[in-house]
């Protein structure tokens, strides 16, 4: 399902007003079975003719190998101004032992080559900016970094060292897969980061939406846990995933697809 959104921004420069932000997240390539619907969604997400394309982390589930069958897929994934990307918590071999240290980090060093060979700019605590028409806005992109109820094992983000030689962008986009690191470091310590994607939590892949009512077993444990947030001038966007983790299905949670355009101006 896609979901779309509208974002204001004041500070949104001209050349940028109207521009359309595509994001998928958590594709969780070990437990597709069907490649038909995989690529169905990639012709999607291709059919919404997005500016940028932003994938928010979790490429596998526990090891770099699972993405190798699917990489001729998530490859046609093309947008004008660039296709970014950003690690999660699932991509660092965390969740299985290996035989080495040697072992999980060549499994990593795979998992940096498959977004490379996918035409995605795997942005690993660092930023870049896209220009038009001599205006510029800043992506900055971190490693795996949250509060949630998964995290046994270390975080990885460095958001002080991404964000720094951002200060002339008159908007940033943080790409950074736990939610919960909106309100544990985003919004306390950078006020400035305008829009924060995230995703991890697959709205647990069950759920109720009627209306403006929503309910999911997600929302006991995150605050932020599926769609649009505002707090003040900062906004959150958490995407509800691509792909799935444990049970391999979904039930009122369908994988999602976020299209959001941002508009110069005040909501």
């Amino acid at each position: 399902k896609v979901f779309r959104q509208t974002v204001y921004l004041p500070n949104l420069p001209k050349a940028f007003d109207g521009i359309k932000i595509g994001q998928f997240s958590d594709t969780h390539a070990g437990t597709f079975f069907n490649k038909t619907a995989v690529r169905g969604g990639v012709e999607m997400l291709m059919g919404e003719k997005a500016d940028v394309i932003l994938f928010t982390g979790d490429l596998v589930n526990y090891q770099t190998d699972e993405i190798d069958d699917y990489i001729g897929i998530f490859d046609k994934v093309k947008a004008p101004l660039g296709v970014f990307s950003t690690t999660g918590n699932h991509d660092y071999g965390n969740y299985r032992k290996w035989s080495s240290a040697e072992a999980k980090q060549r499994n990593f060093q795979a998992l940096v080559a498959a977004h490379q060979l996918m035409g995605y700019e795997l942005l690993m605590n660092e930023h870049r900016f896209l220009e038009v028409d001599g205006d510029r806005i800043a992506i900055i992109g971190i490693e795996n970094w949250g509060m949630g109820p998964s995290h046994r094992f270390p975080m990885y983000g460095k958001l002080s060292q991404a964000h720094a030689g951002t200060e002339d962008a008159s908007v940033r986009l943080l790409l950074s897969h736990d939610p919960s690191h909106w309100d544990a470091q985003v919004r306390p310590e950078f006020p400035d980061i305008d829009l924060m994607f995230a995703g991890h939590t697959h709205g647990f892949q069950m759920g109720i939406r009627v209306g403006d009512f929503r309910w999911s077993p997600s929302q006991y444990l995150y605050k932020q846990w599926a769609g649009l947030y505002r707090e003040g001038n900062q906004y959150l966007y958490v995407n509800r995933g691509y792909g799935c983790i444990g049970y391999p299905g979904r039930i009122g949670m369908p994988p999602e697809l976020t299209v959001i355009e941002l508009k110069r101006g005040n909501q």
